[in-house]
C-alpha cells in the first residue's frame, strides 16, 4: 500500500479561463465578474478557499484576462500568494486550463477549484488534510436526490465504496454528484495529457483515466450547500440560497 502524505495541502490552482457561453448578458463580460450579493463570483471562490487554509493559489486566466486578472489582484485576501497562468486555448474546454498551470503546481498534490462553483469553506478544509497516497486524487460528490433537471445538468458520478469508477455528465447510472472541487496529485496532468492525445480535453477526461486506474475517491460533502453558476438564473437561485431578500 502506498503510504499516505504528511502535512495538508496549502496549494490551489482556480479555473477561470472559460467565457461563459451560457451565462448571457448584454456586455458579455465574464461571468466570474459578477456579483453574487455585492460580491463577484470568483473572489468567494478565492475567499472560500482562503478560508479553508489555501496560502498559494494559481489563478488560470482566458477570456477577458486583464479584467480577470485586476479583480484577483485587487481582492484577493491578505497573505494569499496569488500566480496567474493563461490558457490560449479557453474557447476549449477545462481540462486545458489546469494543463496550463502544471509548471505552477510545484510538483505537490494541490486542490483544484472551478471559478464558478461556490462551496463551504469547511468541505475543502477537511479535504485538505485528509490522509492520502500521494497518487491518490479526492473530489467532493453530493450523494443526495435532486430534480431531473438539475442531475441532467450536472456532471455525475459512480462508486464503489469511495472509489469512484464513472465520471461524465451523460452517466445514466450513478449515485452522486460532482461539486467541482477537488484535491489531486501531479498524476493528473499526465491524465489530462493522454485524454487530449485522444482528442478528449475535459477536466473528466483526465479523471475518468485516474478512475480507471483506481485512484479517485469520493469525499461526501454532507449537508454542506455548493451551486454551479453556469447561468443567469443559476446566479439568481445562488443568492435566494444564500439568504438574498426576496424582491
Amino acid at each position: 500500500m502506498t503510504p499516505p502524505t504528511q502535512g495538508p495541502v496549502r496549494r490551489a490552482i482556480v479555473l477561470a479561463a472559460g467565457n461563459g457561453d451560457r451565462f448571457r448578458t448584454p456586455t458579455r463580460e465574464s461571468k466570474l465578474l459578477q456579483p453574487l450579493l455585492g460580491r463577484p463570483i470568483l473572489l468567494r471562490t478565492i475567499e472560500a478557499a482562503h478560508d479553508a487554509g489555501v496560502q498559494a493559489m494559481t489563478v488560470v486566466l482566458g477570456y477577458q484576462a486583464d479584467r480577470v486578472r485586476a479583480l484577483v489582484e485587487r481582492g484577493a485576501p491578505p497573505g494569499m500568494q496569488v500566480s496567474f497562468a493563461f490558457n490560449p486555448e479557453w474557447r476549449l474546454e477545462n481540462g486545458l486550463s489546469a494543463l496550463a498551470a502544471r509548471s505552477q503546481a510545484g510538483g505537490e498534490r494541490f486542490a483544484l477549484l472551478m471559478g464558478d462553483h461556490l462551496f463551504e469553506p469547511p468541505v475543502l478544509q477537511r479535504m485538505l488534510q485528509l490522509s492520502a497516497g500521494p497518487d491518490d486524487s479526492l473530489l467532493a460528490i453530493d450523494p443526495r436526490p435532486v430534480p431531473v433537471e438539475l442531475a441532467a445538468e450536472a456532471t455525475k458520478v459512480r462508486r464503489v465504496g469511495s472509489r469512484i469508477v464513472a465520471i461524465g455528465k451523460e452517466l445514466i447510472e450513478y449515485d452522486a454528484l460532482d461539486t467541482g472541487v477537488f484535491v489531486c496529485s501531479p498524476l493528473l496532468f499526465d491524465a489530462l495529457e493522454q485524454s487530449r492525445a485522444y482528442g478528449d480535453t475535459t477536466l473528466s477526461g483526465g479523471i475518468r483515466r485516474l478512475a480507471a486506474r483506481g485512484l479517485m475517491h469520493g469525499v461526501e460533502i454532507g449537508n454542506a450547500a455548493w451551486c454551479d453558476i453556469d447561468t443567469v438564473a443559476d446566479l439568481a437561485a445562488a443568492e435566494t440560497a444564500l439568504g438574498a431578500p426576496s424582491a
